[in-house]
């Protein structure tokens, strides 16, 4: 490949061109990317969409200077480049702005910015940094305090700093990697509208990797998708329906879809209830205050709010994990503390984040990990004799069941994918019957046909009577599945909404704390 050293940095504020040519890139006998040539114009806005396994992250890395790919080419405003590392990527104006921020969070902005710089003096003359900033924010179009810690600042004007940073650094092609993700609806249109304005004014390239539709339609102007490592479709967004983009990503899956939904009971009983709940957040030095909170039978009620406002809180309170300060919890009109017993006698059923970590036993087997809820209660008494036979034919059923990929009932549950796991986590959930089902961001990171199938099992304990209380930062995911919403910001719920009336705008002003 050749490599050009004596080429000029790009211009600040102008827009570059980047292009792949037969980029291939094989991790031993595995193609993770098979010989894909794309091309991204300067001043446009691309989007990049696949599947978890698609090759959308081996892809950028490359481009990045991440890998090294196996073989093909970069090309950089029309010349050829070898990106070694990120050092290299960032000489050619290449940036990446990552789904989880990276800035220090005790600085400020000016700070994080000035020290993202490659070379930094000794002893910084804030005066002349300062003077320099300012200049700099004035052909920004982002709105920021830079002279704020970081931790002080909403998501919103995080995400935008990250943005503003790597401008700042001189780049000209930013991939951004689901930009949006901790925005609200608001923000999230704001910042990307912000970006796209940019593009328009061909002083950037932006390549998104986004898993929401609605997101590409409304901003980018090319889309280019992934399936198994290829390139299998892609170009003007506004040629391509949202459903062909989906057959595309999937291939020929049957997507499960979500049942129709089951009226709910006007009259039915309330199978949760929380009062006066209180309990110290996760820092210790404020408090999550749920006042009332019901849910009935045959029901979902989701919990909106931007990450931090007391919803990881609230769900461990009701796993027992986090003690009450003052207040209680009802389920079916007792008190409850979620102990083992209570769990089995009021048919509770919890599906936390990140089940790998929070509702698996990683190094035990598939069959040992579906038989927790079952080992010591063999036909229908205590005991504590465990029959192989009896875990493996009751997991063998589980498995084919919910569709669990596995490649052994033997195998460990951490060597699955993150869908398969949640899959099995869901099947031992939700086999037998259930009263009360507490799900949070139960499809966060699983690609297409994982979530299909998820939110059609979640819809299906609903519709069999299950309440469902469903704890989830994709607003999109709460308002298909919701009859009700409510939403949590600053440890507290400050707003209610039937989600067939539900106002997006309404919501999003919420979550950001303007209630």
């Amino acid at each position: 490949m050749a490599v050009i050293r004596d080429r000029p940095l790009p211009a600040a504020g102008q827009a570059v061109s980047v292009e792949t040519l037969g980029m291939t890139m094989r991790f031993g006998s595995f193609t993770a990317l098979d010989d894909v040539s794309l091309r991204f114009p300067a001043g446009g806005f691309h989007a990049l969409l696949g599947e978890n396994g698609a090759g959308k992250s081996t892809l950028v890395k490359c481009i990045m200077g991440f890998y090294r790919p196996t073989s093909g080419s970069l090309m950089v405003g029309g010349r050829e480049v070898e990106v070694a590392s990120p050092r290299d990527a960032a000489l050619y104006g290449l940036g990446m702005v990552y789904q989880h921020f990276t800035l220090v969070p005790s600085l400020t902005g000016a700070e994080n910015l000035v020290i993202s710089r490659a070379e930094v003096p000794a002893v910084i003359d804030w005066a002349q940094e300062r003077r320099a900033l300012a200049d700099f924010m004035d052909r920004m179009p982002f709105d920021i305090p830079l002279d704020r810690p970081v931790r002080d600042l909403a998501a919103g004007q995080k995400q935008k700093l990250e943005i503003v940073k790597q401008l700042y650094l001189g780049r000209s092609f930013l991939v951004l990697d689901e930009p949006t993700s901790v925005l609200t609806p608001a923000e999230a249109d704001e910042m990307l509208g912000l970006v796209r304005g940019m593009t328009e004014r061909g002083e950037l390239t932006v390549l998104m990797i986004s898993h929401k539709f609605h997101e590409v339609r409304k901003f980018a102007d090319t889309v280019a998708i992934l399936r198994r490592g290829r390139l299998v479709g892609g170009g003007r967004v506004d040629g391509i329906p949202t459903a062909e983009m989906a057959a595309m990503m999937i291939g020929d899956v049957k997507l499960a879809e979500l049942d129709d939904r089951v009226p709910t009971d006007a009259g039915a009983k309330p199978v949760l209830r929380i009062s006066r709940a209180v309990a110290p957040d996760r820092s210790g030095l404020k408090a999550v205050e749920i006042a009332d909170l019901d849910v009935r039978a045959g029901e979902i009620v989701g919990i909106a709010g931007i990450s931090g406002n007391g919803q990881k809180e609230l769900a461990e309170m009701l796993a027992g994990q986090r003690p009450l300060a003052s207040g209680g919890i009802l389920v079916g009109g007792r008190s409850y503390a979620a102990s083992r017993g209570e769990t089995v006698e009021h048919r509770v059923r919890f599906i936390p984040e990140e089940p790998l970590q929070n509702a698996c036993a990683p190094k035990m087997s598939v069959a040992e990990n579906l038989y927790f809820r079952a080992f010591d209660r063999a036909g229908g008494r205590h005991s504590f004799r465990l029959s192989k036979s009896a875990m493996r034919r009751y997991a063998g059923r589980l498995v084919a069941d919910f569709k669990v990929r596995t490649s052994s009932l033997d195998s460990p549950i951490a060597a699955l994918s993150g869908g398969n796991v949640q899959r099995a986590v869901l099947a031992r959930e939700l086999t037998g019957d259930v009263d009360l089902l507490i799900v949070a961001n139960p499809c966060f990171g699983l690609d297409f046909s994982a979530v299909a199938e998820i939110r059609a099992r979640i819809m299906r304990a609903r519709n069999a009577g299950a309440a469902v209380l469903l704890i989830s930062e994709d607003l999109d995911e709460l308002l298909e599945l919701s009859d009700r919403i409510l939403v949590m910001s600053e440890g507290r719920i400050v707003y209610e909404t039937k989600a067939q009336a539900a106002d997006v705008a309404v919501i999003g002003a919420h979550m950001a704390g303007h209630h």
